[in-house]
């Protein structure tokens, strides 16, 4: 069956969690969420350090290649702990808080 017009240009409110939008489970989208937050921020932070992929890859004690995936936001290539390995290596610490859930 085709979709109408007005089918396909319907917009949905988000839930503020991309991946559960998008249908994966609840706690896989939260562990979604936070690698590809942890990752946009270790990102920022070598472009505001001016690092090269050469240069963070001797601070994260990584191949440049794995440099470049981080760059280009691979989020299934990395899982949380060596994101949060990469923040503690760049003198960022990361910090993981419960929210008020029900």
């Amino acid at each position: 069956m085709r979709k109408s017009a007005k089918d396909e240009n319907k917009i949905t409110t988000s839930s503020g969690n991309v991946f559960a939008d998008l249908g994966f489970d609840e706690a896989e989208a939260q562990v979604l969420a936070l690698r590809a937050d942890l990752m946009a921020q270790l990102e920022q932070t070598l472009k505001a350090r001016k690092m090269t992929q050469v240069a963070a890859s001797k601070v994260l004690g990584v191949s440049q290649g794995r440099v470049s995936d981080l760059a280009r936001g691979k989020v299934e290539k990395f899982s949380l702990d060596m994101l949060v390995t990469f923040a503690a290596k760049l003198g960022k610490p990361a910090k993981i808080e419960l929210g008020q859930g029900s």
